[in-house]
């Protein structure tokens, strides 16, 4: 494994930048953006809701996941994304707490223009970096809600292979300049969660964590000693992004207690009141015309 610096001066196992934003979007519960440099993806969580009947499941809530691309509507690559968040999600999520109702989960991709990530075509929507960036916007989103109950947090990172005529280079969050030099890689998502049994390498202040999925996959042969070396680099990114997602989640914690934010926030819900009452006293006019 080279530990040479790449062509942006990160060395193989550096992330960007961590970007995470608790967006606040109205009509949902919680929303986050989530970024590996100028790699994004936004979502947004609502619910437990009424669910349609059809959709209603009586042991348990109903998962709904959808994911949107940048531009164009939802293509094969999107749908089958929509599928494997499911998957992820589940077992982190106590669903049996809320049976009979809705939980919708919305993902965006904020990038795409230059890679072909992010955009509806099949082949072309979602590369292992982006699919991180959306792992982790919707796990800071169900943070953000706190409506949901989870058995831990879900983090993910993304491994690239460059070719080598020797031991495979594997590198942590690929860039979109990077892309296309890559003849392999995938993203790994890993649950932190203190419910898990503690080994031998897990950090004294960190929770331990297992891995709960995969799409590492690479056009050369390659052996299993090759995975467990990207599972190991994808773990070591993982816990750097754990880390970063509990500071954000100090800082939101900090800005909802601060005076000025209260203000804002009772300035919005003195603002939607007023709407409110406004609808219904317009209501009760055309209740009054109907009856004349």
């Amino acid at each position: 494994m080279s530990t040479t610096t790449r062509s942006d001066g990160r060395t193989y196992d550096q992330l960007r930048d961590i970007m995470i934003v608790y967006e606040g979007l109205d009509g949902v519960d919680g929303s986050a953006r989530f970024g590996f440099g100028q790699t994004q993806s936004l979502t947004s969580v609502s619910g437990p809701m009424e669910v349609r009947p059809n959709l209603e499941q009586p042991s348990q809530a109903t998962l709904d996941i959808s994911v949107r691309p940048l531009v164009g509507i939802a293509g094969t690559d999107s749908k089958a994304l929509s599928t494997n968040l499911k998957a992820i999600l589940a077992p982190a999520l106590f669903l049996s707490h809320h049976p009979r109702t809705l939980i919708q989960i919305v993902g965006q991709a904020l990038c795409g223009t230059e890679s072909g990530s992010g955009l509806g075509s099949v082949g072309k929507g979602w590369n292992a970096t982006l699919v991180a960036s959306l792992i982790n916007a919707t796990s800071a989103a169900l943070v953000n809600a706190s409506s949901v109950p989870m058995k831990g947090v879900i983090c993910a990172v993304s491994v690239g292979r460059f070719p080598s005529a020797s031991a495979a280079t594997l590198v942590l969050d690929p860039s979109e300049a990077e892309l296309p030099h890559l003849v392999g890689g995938g993203c790994f998502a890993f649950l932190f969660s203190s419910a898990l049994p503690l080994t031998p390498s897990s950090p004294d202040e960190l929770p331990p964590c297992s891995l709960l999925w995969t799409n590492y996959t690479s056009s050369v042969v390659y052996d299993d000693t090759e995975l467990r070396q990207a599972q190991a680099l994808a773990e070591e990114g993982a816990r750097k992004v754990w880390a970063a997602m509990k500071e954000s989640v100090s800082n939101m914690e900090r800005t909802a207690q601060c005076p000025a934010f209260n203000r804002f926030k009772s300035a919005k819900t003195e603002s939607r009141v007023k709407k409110d009452t406004k609808n219904l006293s317009e209501s009760e006019v055309d209740d009054d015309k109907m009856e004349i």
